[in-house]
């Protein structure tokens, strides 16, 4: 992501004045270079937190002046090893450097406390020139106690790890020149597209979404738990980033608003990303001034304080901090709706038999139809886009039949069903409506599942209104774990399998009963 004309409402250049530091710098001694940066560094650091106060909801604006400050203390840093303390006026063909920012640096986004990544990346073999302008511009970073990520490759050895890890392919996806030799770093990018993405699609998006998956399971498997990782939880940020980066690594787009070109999302739910993006950034740059280091996850004792500094107030029945949280899992909500609908997409584009890139569904036998829906690659869709506002009860059959043939739904049909929710209100006194409510409820097997999707579409707090009341709201204190919602629906879920004789062993009077 270039940040070419960045308005960050205090001027990228005036961040702090660089051809200032950059002359003290070309008379100084190393230990007067580290403190001309400290200071430098402190001073812009003041800079963007007195604009996160002033304009706390700008997050990604303050996460692209982040980066910018850092990409001018890196630079300078690399300029006074490179002319200063190890000066080649008359370098070899091998004593080139291209200096490059990797990972959300690359992409030109950091909260204020982020690691600094970066890649030294030289031609072969290795100099003693090159090993001397890296270790010096490392050294000068660490006086500056930046978190730095770093690694110096050669060109061969930067694709020969790209080959083999994913990893690496993606901190390659989100490179970005600083400084340095830039045709070293042209020749890398161009032979990483053609030598290593070329033909690699179904890989790389496999192993991206396996990586999401885990990561899900280790930040508690749920987007509503009551301390979110703002960073790695399910539906925060780095979701929205696996987005882009299998956008880019497939179409090679330019930033998120580029997947709407790229027939992966509409413009509708582009806004919608992109809102949820902005969200986050302001939540993530508040997480890391508050705590005063790289924090990531939204506990109780910050909560407040961020719902505050971002201006939510009191409302009658709901205090500044509920509200702050309710709206923190609205929006982790639509970037699981994001998701499901970008892989849906990504489906029909690549023409993969047996959805290789959705979500993981029940292995049954089904027929191709089922009571007017149909199956698209084993998930629950429908016929047309007005298919179920033609007949609203359809709403409530759709997931009735989900929860009776284990089958997941599609993405298109919870667009529709979204979209549709409203037209459940006619609904709650009709029998037939009922009876397919009390038919999900009282499924033992799939119940909780198809609950769940029944609230992400807005269908369940729609035909029953208390339980509107609940959604995505959160009890502040240590004992909940989940939103109160989720909570609800983990019960049923619990009372399912208790009656099923699924947990006998360990709840045998519950069972009997």
């Amino acid at each position: 992501m270039s940040m070419a004309g960045l308005d960050l409402g205090y001027g990228k250049r005036a961040i702090f004045d660089r051809p200032a530091v950059a002359d003290r710098l070309a008379t100084s001694s190393t230990d007067e270079a580290a403190a001309i940066l400290q200071a430098a560094l402190e001073h812009g650091r003041s800079k963007i937190a007195a604009r996160i106060a002033a304009e706390p909801a700008r997050g990604r604006v303050h996460a692209e002046a982040t980066a910018s400050l850092t990409d001018q203390l890196v630079g300078l840093a690399f300029e006074h090893a490179a002319t200063r303390l190890h000066p080649n006026p008359n370098p070899t063909a091998a004593e080139r450097i291209a200096l490059v920012a990797l990972g959300g640096y690359g992409r030109g986004e950091m909260a204020p406390f982020s690691d600094v990544d970066l890649m030294f990346l030289a031609p072969h073999p290795r100099t003693p020139w090159c090993e001397q302008v890296v270790e010096a511009t490392l050294y000068l970073l660490w006086d500056l106690k930046l978190k730095v990520g770093q690694a110096f490759r050669t060109l061969p050895e930067l694709l020969a790890l790209a080959r083999s890890d994913m990893t690496v392919r993606t901190a390659m996806l989100e490179s970005r020149f600083l400084c340095g030799d830039q045709a070293l770093y042209a020749e890398a990018a161009s032979r990483f597209r053609g030598e290593i993405v070329a033909g690699s699609t179904a890989e790389y998006v496999a192993a991206k979404l396996n990586e999401r998956n885990e990561r899900h399971l280790k930040m508690g498997g749920s987007r509503y738990v009551v301390e979110p990782n703002v960073k790695n939880g399910k539906g925060a940020l780095r979701d929205l980033h696996t987005l882009y980066w299998i956008g880019k690594y497939v179409h090679g787009v330019s930033s998120p608003a580029a997947l709407v070109g790229a027939g992966l999302l509409t413009a509708a739910e582009s806004r919608r990303f992109d809102r949820a993006e902005r969200f986050f950034w302001s939540v993530r740059c508040h997480l890391h001034l508050l705590s005063g280091r790289a924090e990531e996850r939204l506990g109780f004792d910050l909560q407040r304080q961020i719902a505050s500094a971002m201006h939510y107030a009191d409302r009658p029945g709901k205090s500044a901090v509920e509200r702050f949280m309710q709206f923190y899992f609205l929006q982790a909500k639509i970037v699981g709706d994001l998701t499901g609908l970008f892989l849906a997409q990504l489906d029909e584009q690549l023409g993969v038999r047996g959805r290789l890139f959705a979500l993981p569904t029940f292995l049954r036998r089904r027929p191709a139809r089922l009571h007017g829906f149909v199956l698209d690659r084993g998930r629950l869709s429908i016929l047309r886009d007005d298919y179920l506002s033609e007949q609203p009860l359809r709403l409530l059959e759709l997931f009735a039949i989900a929860a009776r043939e284990e089958l997941e739904i599609h993405p298109t049909a919870m667009r529709a069903a979204t979209r549709d929710s409203k037209l459940v209100d006619s609904l709650r006194d009709d029998p037939a409506a009922n009876s397919l409510f009390l038919e999900v409820l009282t499924n033992g097997k799939s119940g909780e599942v198809v609950l769940r999707w029944m609230n992400e579409a807005g269908v369940f707090g729609r035909f029953v209104p208390d339980f509107a009341r609940v959604v995505a709201q959160m009890q502040f204190d240590m004992y909940h774990h989940y939103t109160v919602d989720e909570h609800t629906i983990r019960a049923i879920g619990l009372l399912g399998r208790i009656e099923s004789g699924e947990l006998a062993e360990d709840h045998p009077l519950a069972t009997a009963l």
